[in-house]
């Protein structure tokens, strides 16, 4: 998988759960809403914060709009600068994508991305590596191809049961000039500290990743929801190729319904 550092893991934060609902009032999220995340990295025992990652959502005439903006700290600029801008836009009725945009700094690393989703499912990517000229690629996707902003909301639309416990469910999504298929597995109610933030009430899954520049695809990444209408992704930790990430909500605002899932 190529590069897309601070903002593949913090979308990899998936709130997965199952059965869709169907109308855009029951959905677990509304116009306004706003998550903050910070990165962490642990590595030969110590741990350090490295980055964040903000997300926004908007809702204009029958789509959202989704804004997300990720960064190193200032700090850490001087061994490793990121600087990545997410932006993708979904019908508030079918969940299907129409457009998808990153730009990716990572040290030396440039890449832009853009992707347009087609009626027969095929998908238009415009890839431009550094300065080179713009390079298009037609993917052949399905009903189920997203791009990976779309699918973390198309998730926190969906339901679990009990029966689903330890069953794998696939996920596909699309990114520069790939398809990718991934699954999570739900793992049951977990009591869990996010630092900053306080105790929850939480859904605990694990998600099969790709391996690449990041993820070995060896162990799975093990992340918490809140479990209450919100379906609010808390915290997620993950082994990497060298070290261990962790990443963990530091800031909401905009939620659609009450935070009841809050312990302490």
């Amino acid at each position: 998988m190529k590069k897309y550092f601070i903002i593949q893991l913090v979308l990899m934060i998936l709130p997965v759960t199952f059965l869709r609902a169907q109308k855009i009032n029951s959905y677990p999220f509304e116009s306004g809403e706003k998550l903050d995340f910070i990165l962490n990295y642990t590595w030969g025992g110590v741990v350090t914060d490295v980055g964040t990652a903000t997300m926004t959502l908007t809702h204009s005439g029958s789509q959202y709009d989704v804004l997300v903006v990720g960064k190193t700290y200032k700090f850490y600029d001087m061994f490793f600068k990121v600087r990545e801008r997410f932006e993708a836009s979904f019908s508030d009725a079918t969940f299907r994508p129409s457009r998808f945009y990153r730009e990716a700094a990572e040290g030396r690393y440039r890449m832009k991305n853009t992707l347009t989703f087609n009626k027969n499912h095929t998908i238009k990517s415009t890839t431009q590596k550094y300065d080179r000229p713009p390079v298009d690629t037609l993917l052949n996707g399905t009903a189920k191809t997203m791009d990976l902003l779309t699918l973390f909301f198309h998730c926190r639309t969906l339901d679990f049961t009990e029966s689903m416990k330890d069953k794998k469910v696939p996920l596909e999504f699309v990114i520069d000039k790939e398809i990718y298929h991934i699954y999570f597995t739900y793992r049951g109610q977990e009591n869990k500290k996010v630092p900053g933030m306080g105790t929850y009430k939480t859904l605990k899954f694990n998600v099969k990743v790709v391996a690449g520049n990041i993820f070995d695809g060896k162990e799975d990444m093990s992340i918490w929801i809140s479990d209450d209408q919100n379906k609010v992704p808390l915290f997620f930790e993950s082994p990497i190729l060298v070290g261990k990430v962790q990443g963990r909500l530091s800031a909401m605002e905009g939620q659609k319904y009450p935070i009841t899932s809050k312990i302490r």
